[in-house]
């Protein structure tokens, strides 16, 4: 049976992808995490943020997805540390009032960004639950996924 994964050699063990041979392309990825929050937590909204003992909630959680995300070469192994050329984060509340997180890297190089923009907003989706634990533990990260990536030997959308 062919190895069909990229990250194991012929023998089955762990391998980093060798990406030498790769063509320089422009690559970017969108990722997209959902938050559902417990009213208690809501009713601290205002002003586009929620304001916490902590700080603003929504600011905060951009400035560390936007770290992590230029940190994923070292917190997820045999990822290829990368130097993005842009990360940017926006949340907002949606029409059910879930947070709705969207990140977005970019980079010119040999391999994509997608882990960078899922560990974007992943851990951005992570530091809005430990800011608003003290308000109520009603918090539920219900979603995590790409939403587009292009650059590379193909494109993907979902719809």
């Amino acid at each position: 049976m062919p190895n069909d994964f990229t990250h194991l050699d012929a023998a089955g063990n762990p391998s980093m992808v060798n990406v030498g041979d790769k063509p320089v392309t422009r690559r970017t990825a969108k990722a997209r995490s959902i938050v559902v929050l417990d009213e208690a937590i809501l009713q601290h909204f205002t002003n586009d943020d929620i304001q916490t003992k902590k700080g603003p909630v929504f600011q905060t959680a951009i400035i560390a997805g936007v770290m992590a995300a230029k940190r994923t070469g070292e917190l997820i192994p045999l990822c290829h540390p990368l130097g993005l050329e842009n990360c940017q984060i926006r949340i907002h509340l949606n029409e059910q009032r879930e947070v709705v997180i969207e990140c977005e890297a970019s980079l010119t190089g040999k391999t994509g960004v997608e882990m960078e923009a899922l560990t974007g907003a992943s851990i951005a989706a992570l530091t809005i639950y430990d800011m608003c634990k003290a308000l109520s533990h009603d918090i539920v990260i219900k979603e995590m996924m790409l939403v587009e990536k292009t650059g590379g030997k193909k494109d993907f959308y979902r719809k």
